[in-house]
């Protein structure tokens, strides 16, 4: 999913700028507050991870910065960037090829017919998916299936002006193994690197946002606020596994605990 490119370029130095943002579903008495007053800035070219609780309102910031959902209260400010959303589940079209997925995606972005094709086989190579333009998804593994998703993300971004790209990942990797999600942590801080992507990623897993994150941003139980942010002060590439990690992932996990503790949740 895309945010519409006829959006003014802001004066913002931020990425992408949350400002005050409430979002409530329903009205009167039987209103459910999601998110209440979360104010983000998010630099270009950085890398943050959103953590919280289930329930929280992760999903439902991602979607609001997509411009899937309208805000109740406060602005969004994405700067005239270019915007991307990449699913937890991949949602590829079954009848069409991983090329033609990739080619309706670039049609959306009103790539014209003749560039498609060399277009689509570019990003899949971006994505070592090189050779499988022809297979079905129903032929490819789940890591190859977040690949493709992955390349339509990126799809999705295509232009031939200079604005900036703001990937959103709603828990992209989450029902991966361990391995799986390993590889695509590498590919990702990769494609991240060499595309100078903004990207704000949603996940559960602590350790898997300090291994991507050059932030993590900590929200409290439903209603979402901003409770805590914890730099990410490593040099890459990072392990999962590492000591660094896991030390700055138990710090975070406490603090994660005590939150959910202190709602009874």
């Amino acid at each position: 999913m895309t945010k519409a490119p006829e959006a003014p370029v802001s004066r913002t130095a931020q990425a992408v700028r949350l400002s005050g943002v409430s979002k409530a579903f329903g009205t009167g008495s039987t209103a459910l507050l999601a998110l209440d007053d979360v104010s983000l800035d998010v630099r270009p070219g950085e890398f943050v991870c959103l953590l919280g609780a289930s329930g929280c309102g992760k999903s439902t910031l991602l979607n609001l910065v997509a411009d899937l959902d309208k805000v109740s209260a406060g602005t969004i400010d994405t700067g005239g960037s270019r915007v991307a959303l990449m699913f937890q589940e991949p949602a590829l079209f079954p009848w069409l090829t991983v090329t033609g997925n990739l080619e309706l995606a670039l049609g959306q972005r009103g790539v014209p017919r003749r560039e498609r094709k060399p277009r689509a086989t570019e990003l899949l190579a971006s994505v070592h998916l090189a050779g499988f333009e022809k297979k079905r998804p129903h032929q490819l593994s789940g890591g190859m299936r977040q690949r493709v998703a992955l390349a339509r993300a990126l799809a999705l971004t295509e232009s031939t002006d200079d604005r900036s790209t703001v990937l959103l990942m709603d828990e992209p990797f989450g029902a991966l193994d361990a391995m799986t999600r390993d590889l695509l942590h590498d590919e990702l801080e990769r494609i991240w690197r060499e595309r100078n992507l903004t990207v704000l990623f949603v996940t559960h897993n602590v350790r898997e946002a300090v291994r991507l994150g050059d932030r993590v941003v900590l929200l409290s139980s439903r209603p979402g606020r901003v409770i805590e942010e914890f730099p990410v002060e490593m040099d890459r590439p990072r392990r999962i596994d590492s000591p660094d990690v896991a030390t700055l992932a138990a710090r975070i996990t406490d603090r994660l605990k005590e939150e959910v503790s202190r709602h009874g949740s």
